[in-house]
């Protein structure tokens, strides 16, 4: 009878979850009996109970190595990525060029509920975050080849594993069984001829001869190249989305797709120089001219700078990785184990060469180009006579001055190089109290180090001491007159001071460069710290069978350090003003687990965990489920939870750092004398709108305008937990004597998050502030009173939004999978589909607001599918996956700042196939090959200036595909 449990068991976790999303073994079935002898109990993810019968109320899907291997992935987020239970991503490696930290780590958001709401488990256990003041986890840590599966259970499971754990969970069982030497490698570039991949890896297991201990050992190396934009057509030139110059977007909501080309930057290399009402520029022979068009028209030659030209959509990484992992046995029935993983992985993220201006070196933007030097009047070194002599005094200090903005290519591109290392080692007991119960005790340590380095920069003080520079008429420095530049700063000139010079291209000479270079560096450091314990076994026996149970605690330290240099802090180096964020939280939880048999065919199970925090108290978790074999073929299984979420450090600790907001609608934009409602009252009450209206007669806004928002993001030591409720319930049917080989689930999940702690979304902000009735928002947004530069008068400068327990956030959906097997002709064939149907999804940004509704939304497809169909003959073996996703809407938000109602303009579906071959050309050695996105589908054209488009790409290159067709080849050789 045990047997036949443990059969139906191994059965149905394979058939009605315990299968690949992307590929599954066609020899599973017949390993089974050969497993039989070796298992007893089982556990599955959700549960800490070992059983016989360890089936789970919840819904868990499994990716297995199998997958993993037909999948061709060097990451294992692009593979899990293919599963509709997962969301877009918050960083990977095609969406976070331009973040200032953490660029190029890969993380998963199950839900589209947020990566801090995603639990990443290793071995049941806990996982030290890449990602510094959050619980991200860097899946570039975290090898593919030594992945026996991955399990993924969607809905709360906060009563078993803690905090985080609101989405789902996802668990990464390494291999621990495995004997002999396998060595694999790789190599795919994409139809471009970039992107370049390779990987290579090395795993060995090995038995002591008394049979009492083992161990595992796996090396790997991958490198995987950078794919730049101006390398793809869509994205080689700087464009801006059309509707922002429509009359009446309303009334042509498709010139969202209607891209302003080019759409160059005003910052150009030569310099762009303001002297009393005459605009100069240099042209590409490095003439001076008295006139200036950042695009090009009316007989005027482009002169604006064409920043796809340097950006990048794919960011270069290379990884080393290690893992081990063994046992060994003290007695029969007592052992102890480790793991232990470290990574070393380097990123290279690169941008164009920073925008330069008056304004970010004197406080009025006007820069003089004449200087009262011991009484005498002299002239800047370096301004062409033209310059000088159509300058004025504009802000009345007696001397000449002018505006200017210079893309600082003579310094270089910006970009990082991130070079980020994790540790993690676990070790323990664990084994058989009696021939019923088992317990397990662990000691977790992981850190996370991250060392970058970013260039482009300058520092801000020494560049205005070397603009101030004049000929040295009056022997400034006592080395005699000459007829060169000297700074006029004497304890500058003490510094080495070089004197720069601004006008044309190629201007600096290397002494000014290495002057006002001011390269950024950041160091980060996340640690963990894990005690626990766990003890579960038979607690009584029910008419139905035994009752099973367990029980545990764990004891968590987190601490969290980000810290930029000084410069970058103070935002002197041009760049964004980032301070420090340091912060540490310790948590002491215990939980209590059981599995109840109502009837022989009913089993319920509940689970409690009650945590204390250092920084909210005490939190309360629960879940309750029940699970019913109505027959044979059909079961019946509900899961009710509670799961809670302690803000991170971050959330908490996070100081006013600055960023640069993009996909925001400037409700004033377009407001006249009069009219206009609200929104047009609470404009024109705005000084600087007031004063552009005056002077255009309506508010309107350049291009300098539209891309120089910035703002401050904020923590909250006050913010408490967040609580979430779940609800799922599913079907699982296996008509065996029907159709033999066929399994079919279907499960309902609805999500409700109470309390979430979310940053108040920026053009909520906007739209409250400007006639949505609540004029506190105002205090957020700074505009300018007056003209400032190259910005308007009334433009938005800075939008602030800070972190709180907002009104909510929820999902509700309908996951259906479907598998079947069965021998076709000659051989095996295998095909599985999963598909999720989003029924809702939504945000409250603040308790008392309306729903902001994503559900349909880019990034959030109401249909997502995953198909896959495979075929084994012999040796010889085929796969080919088709990943679908939905048509989608823009955000509605962003569309009703053009009056376009929710739903009203949106893209298509999208659906990309691969495939890979492989055959056995013997026992020992298996050669690969496949091709990623194999029809070359073009991601959906999502432009600069629309929210959700990753800079950059001209799309969301977290959810679509922009790098295309990619093709590899691969050898595997076991012994």
């Amino acid at each position: 009878m045990l047997n036949n449990k443990v059969s139906k068991a191994v059965r149905l976790a394979i058939a009605f979850g315990a299968v690949s999303t992307a590929a599954f073994s066609s020899s599973s079935f017949a390993a089974e009996e050969d497993e039989l002898e070796k298992i007893e109990r089982v556990q599955v993810t959700g549960s800490r109970i070992r059983s016989a019968e360890a089936m789970s109320s919840a819904p868990i899907q499994v990716v297995s190595g199998e997958a993993i291997d037909a999948s061709g992935s060097l990451n294992i987020q692009n593979l899990l990525l293919e599963n509709p239970a997962f969301g877009s991503p918050a960083i990977s490696r095609t969406n976070s060029n331009f973040s200032t930290a953490s660029a190029g780590v890969a993380t998963v958001d199950l839900r589209n509920l947020g990566s801090n709401r995603t639990l990443v488990l290793v071995n049941g256990r806990r996982y030290v975050s890449g990602v510094p003041g959050s619980s991200a986890v860097d899946l570039n840590t975290i090898p593919s080849q030594f992945i026996e599966r991955v399990e993924i259970m969607t809905g709360g499971a906060s009563s078993v594993y803690g905090s985080d754990a609101v989405a789902g969970v996802v668990n990464f069982v390494l291999k621990d069984d495995f004997e002999g030497v396998e060595f694999e490698g790789q190599y795919g570039e994409s139809s471009e001829g970039d992107d370049e991949s390779r990987q290579f890896s090395f795993t060995s297991g090995l038995t002591t001869g008394d049979g009492k201990g083992q161990a595992m050992f796996h090396l790997g190396y991958s490198d995987q190249g950078a794919v730049f934009s101006r390398d793809r057509e869509r994205s080689a030139v700087d464009q801006f989305s059309g509707i922002y110059f429509e009359d009446d977007p309303a009334a042509n909501p498709g010139s969202i797709f209607e891209a302003v080309n080019p759409f160059f930057s005003s910052f150009p290399p030569q310099g762009r120089f303001d002297a009393g009402d005459t605009r100069f520029t240099y042209d590409p022979n490095n003439n001076l001219q008295d006139s200036f068009s950042t695009n090009g028209g009316d007989g005027i030659d482009a002169n604006g700078f064409n920043r796809s030209g340097v950006r990048t959509i794919a960011i270069p990484t290379e990884r080393y990785l290690f893992a081990s992992n063994g046992s060994y046995e003290l007695t029969d029935k007592h052992s102890f184990f480790f793991e232990g993983t470290y990574a070393s992985s380097t990123t290279i993220s690169e941008l164009e060469p920073f925008p330069f201006a008056s304004d970010d070196i004197y406080a009025n933007g006007r820069v003089p180009i004449e200087f009262d030097v011991n009484g005498e009047m002299l002239r800047n070194a370096f301004v062409p006579d033209d310059i000088y002599n159509a300058a004025t005094d504009t802000d009345g200090d007696g001397a000449r001055d002018i505006f200017f903005a210079k893309r600082l290519s003579d310094v270089g591109n910006r970009g990082a190089r991130a070079e980020r290392d994790t540790f993690r080692l676990a070790v323990g007991f664990q084994g058989e109290i009696n021939d019923s119960w088992f317990y397990d005790t662990y000691y977790v340590y992981g850190k996370t180090k991250e060392s970058q380095v970013s260039g482009g920069l300058v520092n801000v003080q020494s560049f205005r001491q070397g603009l101030e520079a004049v000929i040295d008429s009056q022997d400034l420095d006592g080395d005699g007159i000459t007829d060169e530049a000297i700074c006029i700063d004497a304890t500058a000139r003490g510094f080495n001071c070089a004197p720069v010079n601004i006008y044309g291209f190629n201007s600096l000479s290397q002494g000014a460069i290495d002057f006002v270079s001011a390269p950024s560096t950041l160091s980060t450091s996340v640690e963990q710290e894990i005690i626990g314990g766990n003890v579960s076994g038979d607690l009584f026996e029910l008419p139905a069978g035994m009752v099973g149970i367990a029980a545990g605690f764990e004891y968590r330290e987190e601490f969290s350090r980000s810290e930029f240099d000084a410069l970058q802090q103070a935002g002197l180096n041009a760049g964004n003003a980032i301070p420090a964020t340091e912060g540490s939280f310790d948590v002491t939880e215990y939980y209590i687990e059981a599995n109840i048999p109502v009837l022989d065919a009913v089993t319920m199970n509940a689970a409690v965990r009650l945590s204390d925090y250092s920084t909210v108290g005490n939190t309360e978790s629960w879940n309750v489920g029940v699970d019913w074999e109505v027959m044979d073929s059909l079961r019946l299984r509900a899961t009710r939870a509670r799961s809670t979420r302690a803000p991170n450090i971050d959330e908490l600790f996070s100081p006013p750092s600055q960023t640069f907001p993009s996909g925001l609608n400037d409700p004033c934009l377009g407001v006249t004398n009069s009219g206009g409602g609200a929104v047009g009252d609470a404009c024109r009450a705005d000084v600087g709108v007031a004063n552009n209206i005056a002077s255009n007669g309506e508010f309107t806004l350049n291009q300098s305008d539209l891309q120089g928002i910035s703002g401050f993001n904020r923590g909250n030591p006050d913010l408490k937990e967040e609580v979430g409720d779940s609800v799922t319930v599913g079907v699982v049917f296996t008509p065996e004597e029907l159709i033999s080989g066929l399994d079919v689930t279907l499960d309902y999940f609805d999500i409700e998050i109470t309390d979430a702690i979310v940053s108040t979304p920026r053009q909520f902000i906007l739209d409250q502030c400007y006639g949505g009735g609540d004029d506190s928002f105002c205090s957020f947004i700074t505009r300018r009173s007056g003209p400032s530069g190259n910005n308007s008068a009334g433009s938005l400068e800075f939008i602030d939004s800070g972190v709180s327990n907002s009104g909510g956030l929820g999902t509700e959906g309908v996951d259906l999978t479907l598998t079947y097997s069965a021998d076709i002709g000659p051989g095996a064939f295998r095909t599985r589909l999963a598909y999720t149907y989003l029924i809702d999804g939504y945000t409250i940004p603040l308790p008392g607001a309306d729903k902001d509704e994503f559900a349909g939304e880019i990034g959030a497809s109401e249909h997502k599918a995953n198909w896959n169909l495979g075929y084994k003959l012999d040796d010889f073996d085929f796969n080919w996956s088709m990943t679908y996703i939905g048509a989608a809407d823009f955000d509605d938000q962003f569309l009703s700042g053009f009056g376009i109602p929710a739903g009203g303009v949106g893209i298509g579906s999208v659906t990309y196939h691969d495939v890979q071959a492989s055959y056995h050309i013997s026992d020992s050695m298996e050669l690969y090959a496949g091709a990623n996105n194999l029809f070359d589908k073009e991601p959906p054209r999502i432009l600069s200036g629309v929210s959700g488009s990753s800079t950059g790409t001209e799309t969301d290159a977290g959810t679509y595909d922009p790098i295309g067709q990619t093709f590899y080849v691969g050898f595997r050789s076991k012994f």
